[in-house]
């Protein structure tokens, strides 16, 4: 399989897509089941090497690359970033999860804080979450008043118009999670004492506000899915699927190509010069732990 042939496949289906209308739902057709472990490895991996030439040449194009991952709570974003970045340079991709806004944010235009954690030539921000927030949960819990819910579903699609005019790469996905499987991964995460932390009082409240999130998403694909920036959906009951189609998707909306590497060879180390090393008893070291192990 040649080192083109994922980025080629993922640019054909993209142009196919691209005849239909927005808000496409990436997943869905007559694929059915989990996908197998040791299928989604391989091709996870194959991704995840094209994902570090994308980074290569945004790099050296100096591209501004802005992805945007919002869902319900337990859709599997926050897994999705974590294979995506994997492999991924931090000082070319970073995260953005802002926390809640504090008392001076809370002041300033609504906007203003995640301007400020926009992509400088030659980085990539994933939002864990973005200004959608305000379409969202604010909305539903009441975390903002109808005046200012209404300012955003109108200054929304003129502040990405901006940011593609200025020629930031704006792609946004919404994963899409049902509500048994969104359940279950609830439960699990509450069994599971490494994974406690994840949930929150307020995630458990989604649950009873289902409707209310789902009339909400609904509100701002109406107002927000644009020509410009375009959401994408992701079904994600099959996190494994999920991630797959996302990554590839991705790569099939990104016109980028393999960036010629400067040759590297490792020197000949040198002579010594007569360097001798200091005794080790001074020196604070880690107890070998390991050595204390058994199979």
């Amino acid at each position: 399989m040649s080192k083109h042939h994922h980025r080629d496949r993922a640019r054909s289906q993209a142009a196919q897509a691209a005849e239909g209308p927005s808000a496409e739902r990436i997943g869905l057709g007559d694929h059915v089941g989990r996908v197998p472990r040791k299928l989604y490895e391989k091709e996870l991996f194959a991704l995840q090497a094209e994902l570090v030439t994308l980074q290569e040449w945004v790099r050296a194009e100096g591209k501004r690359v802005v992805v945007v991952f919002e869902g319900r709570d337990a859709a599997g974003k926050g897994s999705t970033i974590k294979r995506v970045t994997q492999y991924l340079n931090p000082r070319v991709a970073r995260i953005a999860a802002l926390p809640a806004p504090s008392d001076r944010e809370r002041t300033q235009w609504y906007f203003q804080r995640y301007v400020a954690q926009l992509p400088a030539a030659g980085e990539i921000v994933l939002f864990d979450r973005s200004w959608y927030n305000r379409a969202g949960v604010e909305r539903v819990m009441g975390y903002c008043s109808n005046d200012e819910y209404q300012r955003f579903l109108h200054q929304c699609p003129i502040f990405e118009r901006l940011l593609v005019e200025e020629g930031v790469l704006l792609r946004k996905y919404w994963f899409s999670v049902g509500d048994v499987e969104q359940e279950a991964r609830f439960q699990s995460r509450l069994e599971d004492p490494m994974r406690r932390w994840k949930l929150s009082s307020m995630d458990l409240e989604s649950i009873l506000r289902w409707e209310d999130y789902s009339r909400a998403k609904d509100t701002m694909l109406v107002h927000t899915d644009i020509p410009e920036a375009p959401w994408w959906v992701v079904e994600s009951d099959d996190k494994r699927r999920a991630r797959l189609n996302m990554i590839h998707h991705l790569l099939s909306t990104m016109d980028y190509r393999q960036v010629q590497r400067v040759p590297l060879d490792l020197p000949e180390r040198p002579p010594s010069t007569g360097y001798i090393r200091p005794p080790r008893d001074p020196n604070n070291y880690v107890p070998d732990y390991a050595s204390t192990l058994h199979a």
